[in-house]
């Protein structure tokens, strides 16, 4: 079977061990007085204790169910004739690069990653091409090392290019900015860009319109945790 792993497996860890932490521990704080205000320290620890503890549930599920649909969310948003040449930036495990690869016939998918483990549980290029292989979709897909700021494809290279939750982790603005315009780049004429996360679609948009790219942006689906929005940019 193949294996798409945890998002953020590290904010899902942190988010229990806060949890388990403030429930017991509201158990011991006392009520506060402040002037006329009082401040109930354990039902704050409990309410912030729980709120962590279901919000790692919540990415889990996510991870495990909800970003299969999320993807096919993301590629019927493209109408596929089967001979796309497709890049997926951030690949991670495949997900969506499988998805894409199984809607082309003579088409061709990209996928490229730095392969992160703090981004995606057991992140490495092995595991995703295991992965495309048990999905039976290895003739149609290449696998790269490449940092999105700087893509190594000729100008107008792809008919399609996705993403989902990629872009924020890069650390700095004017990074994220340059991955936008390096997609952008690489974008062939008539070609369409699905970018997807949970944070800076706004600035993802922006980038992409002053590229010269028509845009438009989806708003939040509440079936994914966190909520997700979709930046859809077509070259003209």
């Amino acid at each position: 079977m193949p294996d798409y792993g945890i998002d953020a497996p590290g904010v899902i860890r942190n988010l229990f061990v806060i949890g388990v932490v403030l429930i017991p521990v509201g158990m011991f704080l006392p009520h506060i007085r402040i002037g006329n205000v009082i401040l109930i320290l354990n039902s704050m620890a409990y309410c912030t204790g729980g709120a962590c503890l279901l919000e790692g549930v919540l990415m889990i599920v996510y991870a495990k169910y909800g970003k299969f649909r999320h993807r096919d969310r993301m590629l019927n948003m493209i109408s596929w004739r089967g001979d796309e040449q497709v890049l997926d930036v951030g690949t991670g495990r495949g997900l969506l690069l499988v998805g894409a690869a199984r809607r082309l016939t003579s088409g061709k998918g990209i996928g490229m990653d730095v392969w992160s483990t703090k981004d995606l549980s057991g992140n490495s290029m092995a595991r995703t091409q295991t992965n495309v292989e048990v999905e039976g979709v290895k003739d149609k897909v290449e696998l790269r090392s490449e940092d999105a700021r700087k893509l190594s494809f000729p100008d107008a290279s792809f008919d399609v290019v996705l993403s989902n939750l990629c872009l924020h982790n890069i650390p700095d603005q004017a990074g994220r900015a340059q991955a936008c315009r390096e997609i952008a780049r690489v974008l062939k004429p008539g070609g369409i860009a699905i970018i997807s996360d949970f944070i800076r679609t706004g600035f993802y948009q922006k980038i992409f319109a002053e590229a010269g790219l028509k845009v438009r942006r989806t708003g939040l689906n509440l079936l994914s945790f966190p909520p997700l929005r979709i930046v859809q940019a077509a070259k003209g």
